[in-house]
């Protein structure tokens, strides 16, 4: 990873804390504390597996992190493990010996991420009940790992998804419906071996729901077909997804397509998760760097969730009220937040939610003097761009106007990658190897 900011006064602070948060992230590390060898004892957690009653040990997985964190068990497990797959977004490839990378769409699924899933589900099936089956999992896998079920094709999928991602609904949400259109997805993996399995998570949601990081593939799923059916038609895209979506769904609904897999299911009694890094893990190591620099520090255990340009206002909203509330927590200081905002896209406009709450963020700062503005994807990339999010400060909004550029008409139509590319406000990191969530920050000095 090259960490590239913005150049100010700032950056090199700036710098320091978000390296602190990347880094506390790396799954590499994460797996390697999780997971030891000791000749027949394996160690996961705080669980045990005697080896010598194992017969083969295999690794398959999905995500933005799932290379990292297989570079990570080859380290640990060495010969012992035999082989495996894992399917990364295009550009996120690690090298590997024993566990194969392939590459794949996201966020829309394609047919390089349909092609290796069934690949996946064939060396999958051929492990036994005395065979391990480890499942990686960070965030990204519902994208990259698409399995249609029977009459719905890879082209309604990626349709619906579209839909879904521009509508404003919530990423758990949006798997409600996946889980209940895919093979693999709500158990389904699960449900397709028959070895034991560990699954170890990065977790980029909010809560660590098993159920919801990357829609589930090997936990219990309480989300039902009326629930996919209510979240299509509370966003309105009931009517715009495919007929085959609207048929499959509406046959789940009614009893006559089997239900996802259930907590309490006799076969997750096989099936171990240990959750290897989060959000929260992150911005504490952050928060931790900010209280090293001399920074008074207010660190957000909430997470900032909505609409980006709403959840901008808040992060400003209480900046300044640290800075003129009760606690007078006086600069320098910084306030450190993290979650998932969303963005109800209309148009055509190119950007990001990271982009976006900076965007907005630029407005609610305007005029504050030594004041900067964070919002970075952890994962390297914010939406389809090459950049991982973006720096605004105070005086962004007056500098635009001075380059004739309407930042205001831009964050409007969606459309913020560009204007801030021209205010030269991007972070790039490129592919961080990791996926917690999102990362602001208010720096006040």
């Amino acid at each position: 990873m090259r960490l590239r900011l913005p150049a100010s006064p700032a950056r090199p602070l700036l710098q320091k804390l978000i390296t602190a948060g990347l880094d506390a992230a790396d799954p590499y590390q994460a797996v390697l504390t999780s997971v030891s060898l000791n000749r027949h004892s394996l160690r996961v957690g705080r669980r045990t597996y005697d080896l010598s009653c194992v017969d083969r040990v295999a690794a398959v997985g999905a995500g933005k992190a799932s290379a990292r964190m297989a570079q990570a068990l080859e380290a640990a497990l060495g010969t012992r493990l035999e082989d495996g797959l894992v399917i990364v977004k295009t550009g996120h490839t690690l090298a590997t010996k024993r566990i194969t990378v392939v590459e794949a769409g996201h966020p829309i699924p394609d047919r390089a991420g349909l092609e290796a899933t069934q690949q996946l589900l064939a060396l999958i099936q051929g492990l036994a009940p005395r065979d391990l089956l480890f499942v990686l999992l960070s965030g990204g896998a519902s994208s990259l790992l698409p399995a249609p079920v029977a009459g719905v094709t890879l082209t309604d999928k990626q349709r619906t998804t579209r839909l879904l991602l521009r509508s404003g609904a919530t990423i758990n949400e949006i798997n409600v419906v996946r889980k209940h259109l895919s093979l693999v997805k709500g158990g389904g993996l699960a449900l397709s071996t028959g070895a034991k399995v560990v699954t170890l998570l990065l977790s980029d949601v909010l809560g660590d729901d098993l159920g919801s990081i990357g829609s589930g593939p090997t936990a219990g799923d309480p989300s039902t077909f009326r629930d996919a059916v209510e979240v299509l038609q509370r966003y309105r895209c009931w009517h715009a997804v495919p007929v085959a979506v609207r048929r499959y769904l509406s046959q789940g609904r009614t009893g006559n397509v089997p239900e996802t897999l259930k907590p309490g299911s006799r076969r997750l009694r096989s099936v171990q998760h240990h959750i290897i890094g989060n959000n929260r893990m992150m911005l504490e190591a952050v928060a931790r760097a900010s209280q090293q620099a001399g920074l008074h520090t207010k660190f957000v255990s909430d997470p900032i969730v909505g609409e980006a340009r709403a959840a901008a206002k808040q992060l400003a909203d209480l900046a300044k009220t640290v800075m003129e509330g009760p606690g007078n927590l006086k600069r320098p200081c910084c306030v450190v937040a993290g979650g998932e905002t969303t963005v109800t896209v209309t148009g055509h406009g190119k950007g990001g939610r990271a982009q976006e709450f900076a965007a907005a963020a630029a407005f609610e700062i305007a005029g504050l003097p030594n004041t900067w503005v964070v919002a970075l994807g952890t994962d390297g990339t914010d939406g389809p761009t090459d950049a991982a999010g973006a720096i605004v400060t105070g005086s962004t909004v007056g500098r635009a106007k001075k380059l004739g550029i309407d930042l205001r008409s831009s964050l409007n139509r969606h459309n913020t990658y560009p204007v801030l590319k021209a205010l030269k406000c991007h972070i790039h990191t490129g592919p961080t190897g990791t996926n917690v969530n999102d990362l602001y920050l208010a720096l006040l000095l």
